[in-house]
């Protein structure tokens, strides 16, 4: 399943050829004013890096008209029972794992529904694994995996947006009628050219020549932030800004549910627990049985007929009660 993929094999170039399109990247640009920050003090390169990240959210904000239509259209697909799914190469596909991966617990989601493909799969997490990004194919294989629908959203993510595995999942997720973004940190990049949805977030060159982690790799965190928790807010699984669809999966979440459900309420704490114990723990049906003078199952109902939208669920209720 994992490609080799030698520097002159149908997926990569030459290695001169290389070399020249990394140089017209804007995130390889080597930076000569800091071609001696290795002398400087320890607390002047934090101050240059930090000015550096500082930048980020700029680069971002140029670009929320852009993310903000891929989320809409992402909202759209998910809300017919599509997943949400992350495909990329080195750190920008450990992002993608990594945001996927906290969704079930911030918002109650199945692991099926928000999925991170890195290539070269599980373990490349923790260690390169060579040439899996240079594999168009292998992101094909990777989607045909998962069962590919119309419903879906495959997001590409690379910082110079030329990797091939995230171009590869783009394109094939194409082919099989799903909603495509690409996420990348260089302008005109393929990787936005192949997707409906274009996201460049154009960051500069690095503070270390090349070293997408930086910068590049936060602008990903921040826009992919945006991607899912949008998403939920537009899929119901918030109250204001209230996890309401969090799961209580250890005492600290525990907690944290009734700490929603009374801010959510106002209730006293006896009330609430007794709404957590009615509804075996579930924030949301909690909040309804509290704010809807509703019983557990009829809570379960409206939030069903809702397709989960608690304002949805409280405006149905027969007598919903204010905070």
């Amino acid at each position: 399943m994992t490609s080799t993929g030698t520097p002159t094999d149908a997926n990569s170039t030459p290695y001169g050829d290389l070399r020249a399109e990394l140089a017209t990247l804007t995130t390889e640009a080597f930076r000569p004013e800091l071609a001696e920050i290795d002398r400087l003090p320890t607390a002047e390169i934090a101050r240059i890096m930090n000015d550096e990240d500082r930048t980020v959210p700029d680069a971002v904000a140029a670009r929320l008209p852009q993310i903000a239509a891929a989320i809409d259209a992402t909202a759209v697909r998910m809300a017919r029972g599509g997943r949400l799914i992350y495909a990329g190469a080195g750190t920008a596909g450990r992002l993608g794992v990594l945001d996927a991966s906290e969704c079930p617990p911030t918002f109650n989601t199945d692991p099926s529904e928000v999925v991170g493909l890195i290539a070269g799969g599980p373990s490349a997490m923790v260690k390169a694994v060579e040439g899996a990004e240079d594999s168009k194919a292998l992101a094909a294989e990777d989607l045909d995996g998962l069962g590919l629908t119309e419903n879906d959203t495959v997001i590409g993510i690379s910082a110079s947006g030329r990797t091939p595995y995230a171009i590869g999942a783009v394109e094939h997720a194409r082919t099989r009628g799903a909603l495509t973004i690409g996420l990348s940190c260089n302008a005109d990049s393929a990787l936005a050219a192949a997707a409906e949805h274009g996201l460049e977030v154009v960051v500069g060159p690095e503070l270390l020549t090349g070293s997408t982690r930086l910068k590049a790799g936060t602008a990903q965190k921040l826009v992919l932030n945006m991607i899912s928790t949008i998403t939920m807010i537009r899929l119901g699984k918030t109250y204001g800004n209230l996890m309401v669809d969090v799961r209580a999966s250890n005492e600290k979440l525990r907690a944290r549910s009734r700490r929603i459900v009374a801010l959510a309420t106002g209730a006293k704490d006896a009330e609430i627990e007794a709404a957590l114990a009615a509804t075996d723990g579930e924030v949301k049906s909690a909040i309804l049985v509290i704010l809807g003078a509703v019983d557990a199952p009829t809570a379960a109902t409206l939030l069903t007929n809702s397709a989960g939208h608690l304002r949805a669920a409280l405006a149905a209720a027969a007598t919903p009660r204010t905070t």
